[in-house]
Formats: structure tokens, C-alpha cells, sequence
């Protein structure tokens, strides 16, 4: 498939460390696309006090941007000794990633009717408009309660833009669901509940290494793939998929 993703990184189980997880894996997708020399934009980010982050949504465009992230979703577990931990006991916390295919507006048609648009302040880091300026968009899809705020551009029209890009592709998501039964919500089968035993790939710090238990493999440079060398992943999901 030849299609621009919207990809979904949420905090699980595991409070701050999570959150800080978060941040670790958009670094490493950010650092994997700017290597392709690919476009991403940052649809929506909930930043913590810790460096973290409860979520984040990104965009990437490019043709081949599916095709490479779509082995991504899932519940990611990270296993490390937090800065904050003295007895250097390891801890155990998990982050989700949904990747899916961004809709179009020919593949899914919003009715106005549909929605509720609210504009908001912006709230949190960015620049001198936040909180001076209407700038931030909140939209509702009344039928199914889907809600999609985005803040992240300095002017209005943009973010309402970004957000109805978002809330169509959710919407897609659904559909596909309700059209195969059988096969479930590709979203909700990737974020799952986010609990520590619903696990695709397992980051373990202490031994420096990365298990993927979907084609139960392991590689021992994480420090390198974390910094965004994700091709040696791919590569294996696709010899594995042949």
C-alpha cells in the first residue's frame, strides 16, 4: 500500500516512565523519517512535566511511509532503571502505537451536521501565541464520540485542517471494522489496553537488547535503532513475511 500514515504513540502502564518512553520511540520514527528524507508533521502532543508525554500524533507522507511503519503497531514494553530509581531496581512500562493509512476525503465523507467544532486556547509549550490566541481546534463526531484536538500550528485554519485529517482517518478505522467483522479494528487491535503482557516488542536496556515477539527475533544494537536505524527491523519483517 502507497500511502501517507497518521501514527498514534501513547503512554501505558508505567506513570512517568512511560510517558518518557513515548518521547523515546517519536525520536526514533523522527530520526527514521529524516533519514529517508521524508515530510513529518506533528499533529498532537499532550506533554508532561518529566520530559514525556502522554501522547503524540504524527503525519508522514511519503509512498513508501505504510509500507514501512505498518509493522509498528502495537504495545511497545520498555524495560530500564528510571534516572529516578535508587535502589537500581528495573522497571517495567508499556507505550501503544497505532499506525493507519490516512483517509481521504473521497474515502470518507464528514456531513457537518456530524460534528462539533470548538476553538480553543492552546495550552503548553509553543511559542507566544499559546494562550493569547483562539488558535487551537477540538472536533467532536457526535455519532460515535471520536474527539481529535489539535494545537500544534499557529493559526486556526491549519489546525482545524490537521484535526479533520485525524478524525477522517479514525473514522476509517471504524468503518473498516464494521465492514470485517472477523478481522476487528486494525486501531484497536493495535493499541489493545496497553497492559504489560499485550506486547509486540520488548526494549530491554540492561542487555542492550530489542525482541520483536511477533517473528521472535533479537537485536542487540537498541542504542542504534533507537537513534532511528529502524531498516534492519523492516528488513526482518519482510524476509519473514515472504
Amino acid at each position: 500500500m502507497n500511502k501517507a500514515v497518521i501514527i498514534e504513540i501513547r503512554a501505558g502502564a508505567g506513570g512517568d516512565e512511560a510517558a518518557l518512553f513515548v518521547a523515546d520511540l517519536f525520536r526514533m520514527y523522527s530520526r527514521f523519517v529524516e533519514k529517508q528524507d521524508w515530510k513529518i508533521t506533528l499533529v498532537s502532543s499532550h506533554p508532561t512535566g518529566t520530559g514525556g508525554y502522554k501522547e503524540i500524533i504524527l503525519e508522514i507522507k511519503d509512498d513508501e511511509a505504510y509500507d514501512n511503519f505498518k509493522y509498528e503497531g502495537g504495545v511497545h514494553r520498555v524495560q530500564r532503571i528510571p534516572t529516578t530509581e535508587k535502589s537500581g531496581r528495573i522497571h517495567t512500562s508499556t507505550v501503544s502505537v497505532a499506525v493507519m493509512p490516512v483517509a481521504t476525503e473521497t474515502e470518507i465523507k464528514i456531513d457537518p451536521k456530524e460534528i462539533r467544532i470548538d476553538v480553543l486556547r492552546a495550552s503548553g509549550p509553543g511559542g507566544q501565541h499559546v494562550n493569547k490566541t483562539e488558535s487551537a481546534v477540538r472536533i467532536t463526531h457526535l455519532a460515535t464520540g471520536i474527539m481529535v484536538t489539535c494545537q500544534e500550528e499557529r493559526h486556526q485554519i491549519q489546525n482545524r485542517e490537521r484535526a479533520m485529517g485525524v478524525m477522517r482517518t479514525r473514522l476509517l478505522a471504524r468503518k473498516k471494522k464494521e465492514e470485517l467483522t472477523l478481522r476487528g479494528n486494525e486501531r484497536r487491535e493495535q493499541i489493545g489496553t496497553a497492559d504489560r503482557s499485550e506486547k509486540v516488542r520488548t526494549y530491554n536496556y540492561p542487555q542492550n537488547r530489542i525482541t520483536d515477539h511477533r517473528i521472535k527475533k533479537s537485536w542487540h544494537n537498541l542504542e542504534k535503532i533507537l537513534d532511528g536505524d529502524l531498516k534492519i527491523i523492516i528488513k526482518a519483517f519482510n524476509k519473514f513475511k515472504k
